[in-house]
């Protein structure tokens, strides 16, 4: 062999060898991509939700149809997961792929979950970025172009089904809905200090639910009978928020703080208010399952349906609590105390800006912890990071339940509800959650 062709030999050879391994790194690239997809795109919404500063019921709406709209290209992979089509109120059957042609079927969800999400949050340039830089970073995988264009096409096609199917829930008619109207009872829920603001989505009620047959499907026990006198059993259910607040012990004060999950708190220093935003409680939710997920190392369709079947729950628990709050109407703990039993008395959180009973995160938490164990099970044990973004140390627990419980309980320490709308609150959202897997399954 002469000496030219012996260097084009070798040329080639290294160009081959070359090219073999950079297509070995392009697919542990892309495989990495694919197998925590579902994760980091809830992990991304929710930065962009948090920013937007949507209130808990709105949040709860963002994940459900997003993940909806990712869970519906998955199970198009896998003939042992069923569509949802049928079984979520209005959702007719979705598109199908085109025989002989191929995808990849995470991108594809990938695309129908953050073109949903574009299209109900503010701040859709911040989605288009997001979604441009993921694409970015699959076609630095070197992946096949026909490949990519008709997982991008699938997953567009998704999300203008899902779409068209979110328009007609009736969120855009509730804003032309009358306002809560403030009235004289003295039982009956007021706007609460440090900004007095006005009742929260009022008419979160007339939304279509995912899975309930109607808002009240689940409708809790009523709340404690008013009552001022002392004597009475709604002034020591108070007493019982006042005392637990004024003999706080740390344990109990560090999981008021890491549950407090209201998404848009308000400080005062002299005469400038200024805010502090996190996560919501339907948000905080989402980012266990991700957490959990995780962990165990999901393959993308189980990820997909606990993040789907998780999000469709917490969206109906909150429609199922929210319509319990306004059809009672009760006085929160802060408005009592001060009116009543002490006017400096101020709660460890702030107290969100709608009626008291049923409390939310019981509600939420519960319903979330239901299905997650359903899918994942019980004493299922795990370390929830969430709140480290927003300063506070991770928390240990033995199982959701524990999680769940540990939730309801922190509102009682945080001086923001009375312990039946906690119970209440926690036997709501078990209902709700058993609701969604008799349906989904």
């Amino acid at each position: 062999m002469n000496q030219q062709l012996k260097s084009s030999f070798l040329i080639g050879l290294f160009a081959l060898m070359f090219n073999s391994c950079a297509r070995q790194v392009d697919e542990v690239k892309l495989h990495q991509l694919e197998e925590t997809a579902v994760m980091d795109w809830n992990s991304k919404l929710t930065d962009v939700i948090v920013e937007d500063i949507f209130t808990p019921p709105v949040s709860s709406r963002i994940y459900a149809y997003c993940n909806v709209a990712a869970y519906e290209v998955m199970c198009k992979s896998n003939s042992d997961f069923q569509s949802f089509a049928g079984k979520l109120n209005g959702l007719e059957e979705t598109p199908n792929v085109e025989e002989g042609k191929e995808y990849n079927f995470p991108i594809a969800a990938m695309i129908a979950f953050s073109s949903v999400g574009k299209n109900l949050v503010f701040n859709t340039e911040a989605m288009e970025k997001l979604q441009s830089g993921y694409l970015n970073e699959v076609r630095a995988t070197n992946i096949d172009n026909a490949i990519l264009e008709n997982s991008i096409t699938f997953g567009n096609q998704m999300a203008e089904h899902i779409m068209a199917w979110v328009k007609k829930d009736g969120y855009k008619e509730r804003s032309a809905m009358s306002r809560y109207q403030i009235n004289n009872d003295p039982g009956t829920w007021q706007p609460t200090p440090p900004n007095y603001m006005e009742a929260i989505e009022p008419n979160w009620s007339t939304l279509r639910p995912f899975t309930l047959k109607a808002s009240n499907q689940f409708e809790p026990a009523p709340p404690t009978q008013f009552d001022s006198i002392p004597s009475s059993q709604f002034y020591q259910e108070t007493m019982h928020v006042y005392e637990s607040v004024n003999n706080l012990s740390e344990d109990n004060l560090a999981k008021a703080k890491f549950w407090d999950c209201n998404p848009n708190i308000s400080y005062t220093k002299g005469h400038v208010m200024f805010y502090k935003q996190q996560i919501s409680p339907g948000g905080h939710w989402i980012m266990i399952a991700c957490q959990v997920a995780k962990k165990e190392k999901l393959d993308p369709m189980k990820a997909s349906e606990v993040l789907a079947k998780t999000a469709v729950t917490i969206a109906d628990a909150f429609i199922s609590c929210w319509t319990a709050k306004y059809n009672t109407g009760l006085i929160r703990p802060e408005t009592y105390i001060n009116r009543y039993i002490d006017p400096d008395w101020k709660p460890i959180l702030q107290t969100p800006a709608f009626p008291e009973y049923t409390s939310g995160h019981s509600v939420a938490s519960s319903s979330a912890a239901t299905v997650l164990t359903d899918l994942l099970g019980d004493n299922y044990s795990f370390v929830d990071s969430t709140e480290v973004t927003y300063g506070l140390p991770p928390r240990p627990f033995k199982s959701f339940r524990h999680a769940a419980d540990e939730a309801a309980i922190s509102r009682l320490y945080g001086g923001i509800h009375y312990m039946p709308a906690i119970k209440n609150g926690v036997e709501q959202g078990k209902q709700v959650g058993e609701h969604v897997i008799n349906t989904l399954n």
